[in-house]
């Protein structure tokens, strides 16, 4: 069995108040540039074209935070070209992304004190994990994103 604790596995979730539209495990050893987020935006589009029919036609907003890859011109104008509306807060900022609210919660909390033999089977685990979110945790999900939202908006910060 390796010892895998010190790996790390990235995992880049795209969500609405439905579930996943999309889910993606960053190959080991690459570089999120702008170029991959440029690659992930053009898979988004075509999932949500293809997951979410009634959201492509009415127009969907895209949170999107402002690390620099995500900040590039390259994506700024894939963004553009796409017709994509961006909803903008704080870069890096954890306290405003959704995910963390209820997705990487659960997910770390089942696999804490877990060693597995192969990255693999990391990836397999947390799959599992996420097959067992509800359409409620998702609602649930963004209605804590919306009060920690109103909260900064409240205090300025």
């Amino acid at each position: 069995m390796l010892l895998l604790s010190a790996i790390q596995v990235m995992l880049i979730v795209f969500l609405d108040l439905d579930g996943i539209v999309q889910a993606e495990f960053v190959p080991r050893n690459t570089m999120v540039n702008s170029e991959y987020c440029k690659g992930l935006l053009e898979c988004l589009r075509n999932y949500v074209h293809r997951k979410r029919p009634e959201k492509w036609a009415n127009g969907f907003i895209r949170r999107h935070d402002n690390a620099q890859c995500h900040t590039s011109l390259m994506v700024w104008q894939s963004l553009s070209n796409k017709n994509i509306t961006v909803c903008l807060h704080p870069p890096y900022s954890l306290d405003l992304a959704p995910c963390n609210f209820r997705l990487f919660p659960k997910i770390k909390t089942t696999m804490k004190g877990k060693y597995f033999e192969s990255i693999q089977d990391i990836e397999a685990a947390m799959t599992v994990q996420i097959k067992t979110l509800t359409k409620e945790d998702f609602q649930n999900c963004f209605r804590k994103w919306q009060e920690q939202w109103d909260k900064c908006v409240s205090s300025k910060g």
